[in-house]
């Protein structure tokens, strides 16, 4: 479980995170969805420890962030933030091979070889480990890096913005992937996502975020409502049931 309390960030006399008070399950998907600046990518990298909080408390499995080893948090929590660019050259291989990190601390072990390995085959880079990640399609690129977290072997996944820049086949196919993961490996997977669509199809629950709070939280049904989403989004929004999706309209 990660539990979130009184969570708070400020920049300057403005709260970008107000007071968050936030409970995030075991296994399953779940997207964190609201306007640009509500906050969203900045509850995600307080929970992965890339900035510190101005007042309140992060628990994972129990463990305090303020005062748990990084070391030992990185073997409970990966986190993939949207500027995932690298400026040294590297294989696909090598890349994954960071995600051991924590556990082999540069020096890779049997096992730590073999989940590189079934990191690779899961995200079917196997035929693509030796090519460097700059002669790569974003797509390609995109399942690398998620392979290199799904290596590190963590309870929890986090995952900023996982489809940006990407064309629609490609989101299809990461999202597919991320939902499998929860299912098939027994992880929580927590997305920030922009496309509310993709949140609906793929989620087990939607937190909604605005102005730096969380406004709603819960199953997919319920958040995907139209009078939710309008108030959330401040615009007109329909939302329509499709093959058993819940299906949000805004483009009129």
């Amino acid at each position: 479980m990660i539990t979130l309390r009184g969570v708070t960030k400020t920049y300057g006399s403005v709260p970008v995170v107000d007071s968050v008070d936030l409970d995030l399950g075991r296994i399953g998907v779940t997207s964190i969805i609201g306007p640009n600046g509500a906050g969203k990518s900045t509850v995600l990298s307080i929970i992965g420890r890339l900035l510190t909080m101005d007042a309140g408390a992060v628990e994972i499995d129990g463990l305090n962030t303020r005062t748990t080893s990084g070391r030992i948090l990185a073997k409970k929590v990966a986190l993939l933030h949207q500027d995932n660019f690298l400026t040294a050259r590297l294989t696909v291989g090598e890349l994954v091979a960071f995600g051991r990190y924590p556990h082999s601390r540069g020096r890779l072990t049997v096992d730590d070889k073999s989940r590189i390995a079934n990191a690779l085959a899961y995200l079917d880079l196997t035929e693509l480990q030796t090519r460097f990640l700059d002669e790569l399609s974003g797509g390609q690129r995109q399942r690398a890096f998620i392979a290199m977290v799904l290596a590190q072997d963590t309870d929890y996944v986090l995952l900023d913005e996982p489809l940006n820049n990407l064309d629609l086949r490609h989101a299809v196919e990461i999202m597919r992937l991320l939902r499998r993961a929860a299912d098939e490996m027994g992880k929580r997977v927590v997305l920030v996502m922009h496309d509310i669509n993709f949140a609906s199809v793929y989620s087990d629950e939607i937190v909604a975020m605005s102005n730096g709070r969380i406004v709603r939280q819960g199953p997919v049904d319920d958040i995907m409502q139209p009078e939710v989403l309008s108030s959330i989004y401040e615009t007109p929004i329909d939302v329509q049931s499709i093959n058993g999706n819940r299906i949000s309209f805004h483009y009129t």
